[in-house]
């Protein structure tokens, strides 16, 4: 799998939102922005996509207003 810079700057956004417990709408909006930002979505950032949405399922991140 390579790695792309979009790639990891997704990580980056995820990771902190998994740090703090919750996420914002706004952060989930950049998060969704910055995944589509260079209109093709590589199977790292599938992959961290995948995860976070299981993450938020799950009740492990909670979405909360701002």
């Amino acid at each position: 799998m390579k790695l792309t810079q979009s790639g990891l700057d997704l990580k980056e956004l995820v990771d902190k939102a998994i740090k703090d417990c919750f996420i914002t709408n706004s952060e989930y909006e950049e998060i969704m922005k910055l995944a589509n930002k260079d209109g093709m979505i590589d199977d790292h950032e599938q992959r961290l996509l995948s995860q976070f949405q299981g993450l938020l399922e799950n009740g492990t991140l909670k979405r909360v207003k701002g």
